[in-house]
């Protein structure tokens, strides 16, 4: 099985909604932190895009996280 096929198998999983509710953001001024549209966060939240790692990055600094505890492979946790 070639790498880019494992690749495209791994699922991931996160936190983000509870990490904004926590500091008390809406999607709106979570997006508005990190540069990208409240559609995007609510995606992301859903489990429904994965983000770049640029984005994850900005998304654990706008809400105190590190990135692993924001985002992990689905059944690593």
């Amino acid at each position: 099985m070639s790498y880019i096929t494992q690749m495209e198998k791994i699922q991931f999983e996160n936190d983000l909604k509870l990490a904004r509710v926590t500091i008390n953001l809406s999607q709106a001024e979570l997006a508005d932190a990190v540069g990208v549209t409240r559609q995007t966060i609510g995606l992301i939240e859903a489990g429904k895009y994965n983000p770049t790692i640029k984005l994850c990055l900005a998304l654990a600094q706008a809400t105190n996280k590190t990135l692993n505890e924001l985002f992990w492979i689905k059944g690593e946790r």
